[in-house]
Formats: C-alpha cells, sequence, structure tokens
C-alpha cells in the first residue's frame, strides 16, 4: 500500500497539524511522523544475515533496494510474539536511508497538532525516552508520538549497515 497524504492540516484549534500514522506493538499505540513512511507491506520473512543483532530480521530487495528489516518490539524491549496476518512491515525513508519496521499492525493515520502533543513525563533515569517526541490524547486513545529518526540514527544504523555489508 503506497502512502499519500496531504501532511499538513489545519486543527480544529486553528494550529498547523502534521499527519501521523499510528501503529501497535501489544496493547501500545504509538504515532510517527506520516513523512517519513514510504509505505506499508504485509510481512514476509527477510533473508536472514548471519551475527546481526537480534532487532534486525534481515533484509528484503524492495525493488532493487536492499532494506533491513527492524523488529520494533524487539528494538523496544517488549518481547517477541508470533507473527500474524496483521503483522505488517513499514517502510521508512529515515536519514537518507530505506528501512522497514515489523509492528503488530497500522491503524491510521490521524492529525496532531503541536498543542496536542504533550510532553512525556520524567521517568528519571529509569529508562530511555530519547525517542519519545510526547503523548497525545485521541478518542480516547493514548498515542506515544515517537522521533523514528532519533530512534534509527546513529549508532543503531552503523550496525544495520555493517551488518548487511557482511
Amino acid at each position: 500500500m503506497e502512502i499519500a497524504s496531504q501532511p499538513i492540516a489545519v486543527a480544529d484549534d486553528g494550529q498547523i497539524a502534521s499527519e501521523y500514522l499510528t501503529f501497535r506493538l501489544g496493547a501500545e499505540e504509538y504515532a510517527i511522523d506520516i513523512l517519513k513512511v514510504q509505505e506499508i507491506r504485509g510481512y514476509e520473512p527477510p533473508t536472514a544475515i548471519a551475527y546481526a543483532p537480534p532487532f534486525i530480521k534481515g533484509v528484503i530487495n524492495l525493488r532493487g533496494i536492499i532494506v533491513p528489516i527492524v523488529d520494533l518490539r524487539i528494538k523496544f524491549g517488549l518481547g517477541t510474539v508470533d507473527y500474524t496476518p496483521f503483522t505488517v512491515v513499514i517502510i521508512l525513508n529515515v536519514a537518507q536511508r530505506v528501512i522497514g519496521i515489523v509492528v503488530d499492525s497500522v491503524s491510521d493515520v490521524t492529525s496532531l497538532s503541536g498543542g496536542e502533543i504533550r510532553p512525556a513525563p520524567d521517568f528519571a533515569a529509569s529508562f530511555d525516552t530519547r525517542y519519545i517526541l510526547g503523548l497525545a490524547s485521541v478518542d480516547e486513545r493514548m498515542l506515544i508520538v515517537t522521533d523514528i529518526e532519533r530512534l534509527m540514527s546513529s549508532r543503531d544504523m552503523e550496525l544495520i549497515d555493517e551488518a548487511v555489508a557482511e
């Protein structure tokens, strides 16, 4: 499924809103900037890469581009589950690279203005919140707005490059 969207909209409160793709990992719902999303695909087992970190499931050939596939559940430390027909791969353009993330399911696309995204509470040093832009409430749902570029940056990208190069 190709993503075609209008990334900028005006929210009810008059603020400029951005579009976010929402997806599920277990009971939690996450949101990522739709401008990072290239397409959504059903999960197909990737080609495994020897000695890759556990969160890298392997690579797929996407129309001639070798795309590393990252299991976001493992990356977030949420454990593993059996993949189902609802398991999808979100193909992203992050830091001028194409990467796929495995999620439990995709929910929808929603508009959020900056005022609707509240800062994440301070959890002190109990866990890493660098990847959380904030939290948003939409129709009784709590969305964890994620900075996917920061999540997939620096050292993780190096691990992915190393795994794919071997």
